[in-house]
């Protein structure tokens, strides 16, 4: 199996490649993420957001931040 190069690519990506989130569900937390910031609201990484939302588990955010990881290197 051929390894994808997520180098450069960002947390949100990575959740939708691998299946655990679909596109319109990434672009809500982002929307979320967004409004928060311009309210002056403590900043938020997308993988709380979802992890908020319930679309991603602990779990799942580990194995996103592991393949990150790994393509970085």
């Amino acid at each position: 199996m051929e390894k994808k190069d997520h180098g450069g690519l960002r947390f949100g990506v990575v959740a939708v490649e691998k299946g655990f989130i679909n596109a319109d569900q990434l672009m809500e937390a982002l929307k979320t993420q967004v409004e928060d910031n311009l309210k002056g609201a403590e900043h938020r990484l997308v993988g709380m957001i979802l992890l908020d939302m319930g679309l991603l588990t602990l779990e799942q955010i580990d194995e996103i931040l592991q393949e990150l990881k790994s393509g970085a290197q």
